[in-house]
């Protein structure tokens, strides 16, 4: 993964500025939540090497303007990313407000009846919203007594939701989205749009042809030593298997041809490592512009078709830079597209940043009804899975980490690296098969990856989204929470013939709501704006909502509990009655946030 100095998160604790006994008598509980907030965050939350999250605190309380002002002054050399505001009591808002306009701010007033928190919080966020910078206002639902120093349930849940915004937003900023290519099969995903990603995500667009693989691979541009290392252990992690496909083709591929494009596939995956993070080997060797790499944190490869009707497929380096482990061991992932699909990117993107877990990048290929499946096979299907599913398949490039072999609680997951076993990587191999290529669709050849998800009794919760753009309105997100579920056998036999036996595949049950695209399995499937969907392991769609609209991008279709919806309060002056409204309006009213 790309090394990066991570952001912090600010914590501002404003006070009641009145001498004289008032702000003496606040100081010690002020400063006290504030040290709360920080070590909430700090023993939870994790940056995606592992190491805990880092808070900085501002040097005293604020109760005025030149305190304001020395925070801000701190922060900036600290490399805040948001500032989280914490207050017991009234201060004067506008005097005490952090005014960065491109950063979040949240403001958690007390609930206690002996200090206005409430009336400071009110304030204050009518300030943030009349000078057009969003706050989110966080306040408990329970009275708590003035000596009370614990943070409620209700608090930690949208400090937290709300931290995970920020810092998905902080980690993206300044860095890059790497194409390797250009546009795939005319997918309108893959048209890169760098206004999208300057606006919305404070990215920059990196470019590179695929002809630089085949330079670096013609003059020597990688690592040898690590080479030989990768193929020795590919050779037995990742054997070849039957060729399914090109049985009775005159043009299939030897065993040699086979190996050969193996040895290019390992050296495709090492290549494209070393342009998205750079590699000091290669500075040694002589390549010293190579060597800084393009600082990206996402990527994608076209490949088809003009890669794919010549070379061997990505399947095998897609498969692996979206995965937790290789020949080094046990790894973070990259985040890198399939058929370049940038849209599709900074959706695995968003996943990834507020998970720390790869992510499976799928067409969303088929809606099977109840009633299709009891014609094709005689079976009722039961449990999450009885109104149908989602058969989400690609050519081989998503996460291997997908497979269900990995645990939590005994159950199939999708682990943060630094959780992931040995044993649990070796189980995620031994259940991948790599498929010869279909040579109709790979003329070049390379090969798939071929697993099935296993969900388990009641199915692995999961979450598939996507941003999309429309003309005249910008990106919009779409976010279905559901199941990744488990099909008897008989069942999973035919489905699988009916589309491609040697690809990868998910079986996905979104939950149903009973109105607008939940009404059904049908409903989503035709609701869905793109050919690709982004899926995360867990139920993460109120975290998407809400980095969604520090972005300020609208969710035009989700199916998360609105009690569980956290938006800063400025969205509410849009409309309390119709959510999804209120918030196109409201990211239309404030842009994007880095323009």
């Amino acid at each position: 993964m790309l090394d990066m100095t991570f952001p912090k998160i600010g914590i501002r604790p404003t006070i009641d500025g009145r001498r004289k006994g008032i702000r003496e008598s606040l100081e010690e509980q002020t400063m006290s939540m504030a040290k709360s907030v920080a070590k909430l965050l700090e023993e939870t939350l994790k940056y995606p090497d592992g190491s805990p999250v880092q808070t900085v605190i501002s040097d005293s309380t604020i109760g005025g303007v030149r305190e304001a002002a020395a925070s801000k002054e701190k922060f900036d050399r600290a490399g805040i990313c948001g500032t989280i505001t914490v207050t017991p009591c009234w201060c004067y808002g506008s005097e005490t407000m952090d005014m960065t306009p491109d950063l979040p701010h949240a403001i958690w007033g007390f609930n206690g009846t002996e200090r206005p928190g409430a009336v400071y919080l009110a304030a204050v966020l009518a300030a943030h919203t009349q000078k057009g910078i969003p706050a989110f206002g966080i306040y408990g639902h329970d009275v708590q007594d003035a000596d009370d120093t614990s943070i409620p349930e209700d608090v930690k849940s949208k400090i937290i939701r709300f931290a995970k915004g920020a810092l998905a937003a902080g980690l993206m900023r300044n860095k890059a989205y790497l194409s390797i290519g250009n546009v795939a099969m005319g997918i309108a995903g893959s048209t890169v749009d760098p206004n999208f990603f300057q606006e919305y995500l404070g990215m920059r667009n990196e470019y590179v042809d695929m002809s630089e693989i085949v330079r670096r691979w013609d003059e020597g541009i990688y690592d040898k030593d690590e080479f030989k290392k990768a193929m020795a252990w590919a050779e037995k992690n990742t054997p070849v298997g039957t060729d399914v496909y090109n049985e009775t083709d005159p043009n299939k591929f030897t065993d040699a041809e086979k190996h050969e494009q193996l040895e290019n596939c390992v050296k495709m995956l090492l290549i494209a490592r070393d342009l998205m993070d750079g590699n000091d080997k290669l500075a040694d060797m002589g390549f010293k512009e190579e060597a800084g790499g393009h600082y990206a944190i996402a990527a994608g490869f076209q490949g088809q078709r003009q890669w794919t009707d010549h070379f061997p497929n990505g399947d095998y380096m897609e498969a692996f830079m979206n995965s937790q482990f290789d020949w080094n061991g046990i790894h973070a992932p990259h985040v890198f597209a399939t058929e370049n699909d940038s849209l599709n990117g900074a959706t695995m993107l968003f996943n990834y940043l507020l998970t720390n877990t790869p992510q499976i990048f799928a067409d969303v290929r088929t809606y099977w009804s109840p009633e299709a499946i009891k014609r094709v096979s005689g079976t009722k299907l039961t449990g999450p899975a009885a109104n149908g599913f989602l058969h989400l398949s690609n050519s081989g490039a998503q996460t291997l980490d997908a497979t269900g072999q990995e645990k939590i609680d005994g159950k199939p997951a999708i682990k943060p690296f630094w959780d992931l076993t040995e044993e649990e990587a070796q189980a995620n191999l031994k259940n991948t098969r790599w498929v010869p290529a279909n040579i109709g669709y790979f003329r070049g050849g390379g090969f798939s990856s071929n697993y099935v998800t296993k969900g388990g009794e009641k199915g692995m919760p999961v979450t598939m989204s996507r941003i999309n753009l429309v003309k005249g309105v910008g990106p919009e997100l779409q976010i279905a929470e559901g199941y990744a579920v488990d099909l008897p056998e008989n069942v999973f036999d035919i489905v699988n013939q009916r589309t491609d036996p040697g690809w990868p595949s998910t079986f996905f049950a979104p939950i149903l709501t009973g109105h607008g695209a939940f009404k059904s399995v049908y409903d989503v499937m035709d609701h869905w704006g793109a050919n690709h969907g982004a899926i995360s392991y867990g139920h993460i769609g109120a975290d998407l909502i809400t980095l969604a609209s520090i972005l300020r991008i609208p969710v035009n279709m989700h199916n998360v509990p609105e009690e569980k919806i956290f938006r800063p309060r400025a969205w509410a002056s849009m409309g309390t009655e119709n959510l999804e409204a209120a918030d196109f309006n409201a990211c239309k009213n404030f842009g994007p946030l880095y323009k």
